[in-house]
């Protein structure tokens, strides 16, 4: 291998471990105050709580499911997502490839724990006047904004495309 592909990957590595690495931090944190206080149930302020809940499902509790199967089957479409996003890593060119990084490394963040614990735990939990949003965590944050980000990438290459 030449040395611009070595450092393009360790680039790449870097990042994703960056990003599986904040998220491990802010589950571990997050679970070692459950180990001394029996429930983590933490008021910030009237907007923001730590709450945690423990996700079968996909991202913000989505397709929850009581059956081993159905979450064997969701743990396993994770991984052939996560292959399909390493190999749109290797043929995108441009910052569309930092989006897919973020994608992937909360991605890994959460398939470790659905391995590891059968279920993610989710604690962020956002809030106004009552009305709670899901319950989410770290992993999922970089998921969504790399999502999003990928999306305004492709309407702006779409628009850029069109013009032409």
């Amino acid at each position: 291998m030449n040395n611009s592909l070595i450092k393009k990957l360790s680039i790449y590595f870097l990042i994703v471990l960056v990003i599986f690495s904040f998220d491990r931090i802010s589950k571990v944190l997050i679970l070692n105050i459950l180990e001394d206080k029996d429930k983590v149930d933490i008021y910030i302020n009237s907007f923001l709580n730590f709450y945690l809940v423990w996700n079968k499902g996909i991202g913000f509790g989505l397709f929850s499911f009581d059956g081993s199967t159905a979450y064997n089957l969701i743990t396993f479409i994770i991984f052939v997502i996560n292959g399909i996003i390493i190999y749109l890593v290797f043929i995108e060119k441009g910052i569309k490839v930092y989006f897919l990084l973020t994608i992937l490394g909360g991605s890994l963040g959460n398939l470790f724990d659905r391995l590891y614990y059968n279920a993610v735990p989710d604690f962020i939990d956002l809030n106004y006047q009552g009305y709670h949003w899901f319950i989410f965590n770290v992993a999922d944050i970089f998921i969504t904004v790399g999502i999003i980000c990928l999306i305004f990438a492709e309407l702006i290459n779409y628009k850029s495309n069109d013009e032409k």
